[in-house]
C-alpha cells in the first residue's frame, strides 16, 4: 500500500500536467490517455488494498468514487464488481442491490459476480425457510420462482460456479487473467464471494436443489441459449492456458449417456468388427472361433467328467432318459 501511494503521487502529478496540454497536439492526448489510465490502476488498487487490509468503509467509498470518475471505455475493469464484493462483506445488501440496479442492464455485458450476487439477493429472501420436499408437494411460491429463475439465469451465464460454491470440486487461487463464462471466472468469482453465500442461511441448499434445473432449459447450449447467448464452445482451450496444468479444467456439463444405449452401441460395434474380419479373413477367423469354442467347452467337459465319476450310473441313466 505505501508503494501504491508513492506511486499516486507521481501519477497524479503527471496526469495534472499531460491534462493542461492534451489539446496541443495528438502526442500530447495520447499520454493524457496514458496518464488517466496508470492513475486509474494505482486508485484501484490502493482501494483493493484498503479492502484487504479490513477498511472496507474506505475502500467502498474509494470504489464509489471510481466508479463515478471511470470513464465509460474503462468499464472492462469491472471496478462495480469490486464495490459489490466490498458491500457484501459488510452485509449492505441494499447498497448491493442499488448497484445491480445499475449494472445489472440488458444493455451493459454481464459477468458472474452480477448474475450470481442477483441470485444470491433472491435467495436470500426464502432461502432460510426453503424445504425442496415441501416445495415438491405444495409447489414454488411467487418468491421462490423469482430465485430459482435468477439461480437458472445465473447457472446459464456461468455453468462452472455451482460446483465450487458447492464444494464439489476443490477451489485453488484465481488467475490473474480471467476469461467471462469459463472455468477461470468460476474459480475467481467463487474464491472471493464463497462466503458471502455461506453467510446467508440456506443460500447454497436453495443452489444445490435447483442448479441443475438450468439444463433441462438448454437442451442444445452452443447453438441456442435461453436468456444468452450460446455458450461458446472454444471456453475450455483458452482456460487451460489461463489456469495451472494440475486443475483440473471444467468443462461445460454434458448429458451422460444411459448405460443400456452404450452398451448397444459397443455390442453393435462389436458385432459390425466381428463380420468385417470374418468376411476378410475367412480362414483365420475360423481358426479363432474353434479355438474359443474349445476353450468354452473344455470346463463343460471337465465337470461332466467328474459328474460321472462320483454319480451312480443308474441315476445318470435316469438323467438321460429325461
Amino acid at each position: 500500500e505505501t508503494k501504491f501511494k508513492e506511486a499516486f503521487q507521481i501519477a497524479e502529478k503527471s496526469y495534472r500536467r499531460s491534462q493542461q496540454l492534451q489539446h496541443q497536439n495528438q502526442l500530447m492526448e495520447s499520454q493524457h490517455r496514458r496518464d488517466t489510465n496508470v492513475m486509474i490502476y494505482i486508485r484501484r488498487r490502493l482501494a483493493m488494498c484498503a479492502r484487504k487490509l479490513g477498511r472496507l468503509k474506505e475502500a467502498v467509498k474509494m470504489f464509489k468514487d471510481l466508479a463515478k470518475e471511470v470513464p465509460p471505455i474503462m468499464n472492462v475493469l469491472n471496478i462495480h464488481e469490486n464495490l459489490l464484493e466490498c458491500l457484501l462483506e459488510m452485509g449492505n445488501y441494499a447498497d448491493v442491490q442499488a448497484v445491480l440496479a445499475k449494472y445489472d442492464d440488458i444493455s451493459l455485458p454481464k459477468s458472474a459476480a452480477i448474475c450470481y450476487t442477483a441470485a444470491l439477493l433472491k435467495a436470500r429472501s426464502v432461502a432460510d425457510k426453503f424445504s425442496a420436499d415441501v416445495a415438491g408437494k405444495r409447489g414454488l411460491t411467487v418468491q421462490e420462482m423469482a430465485a430459482v429463475e435468477a439461480i437458472h439465469r445465473a447457472v446459464e451465464f456461468n455453468p462452472h460456479v455451482p460446483k465450487y460454491l458447492l464444494e464439489m470440486k476443490p477451489l485453488i487461487l484465481p488467475p490473474e487473467h480471467i476469461l467471462k463464462r469459463g472455468d477461470s471466472e468460476a474459480i475467481s468469482y467463487a474464491f472471493y464471494h464463497l462466503t458471502h453465500w455461506k453467510r446467508v442461511d440456506g443460500a447454497l441448499n436453495l443452489l444445490h436443489c435447483t442448479w441443475e434445473g438450468t439444463f433441462r432449459l438448454l437442451p442444445y447450449p452452443l447453438e441456442k441459449g435461453h436468456l444468452f447467448y450460446p455458450y461458446p464452445s472454444c471456453t475450455e482451450c483458452a482456460d487451460r492456458e489461463l489456469l495451472p496444468t494440475f486443475h483440473e479444467v471444467s468443462v461445460y456439463p454434458k448429458k451422460e449417456l444411459p448405460f443400456f444405449i452404450l452398451f448397444t452401441a459397443g455390442l453393435c460395434s462389436f458385432t459390425a468388427l466381428l463380420a468385417l474380419l470374418t468376411h476378410q479373413y475367412p480362414d483365420s477367423m475360423g481358426v479363432i472361433a474353434r479355438t474359443i469354442l474349445n476353450w468354452v467347452a473344455a470346463p463343460l467337459h471337465f465337470i461332466l467328467e467328474k459328474a460321472d465319476s462320483v454319480l451312480p450310473t443308474s441315476l445318470l441313466h435316469i438323467l438321460s432318459k429325461m
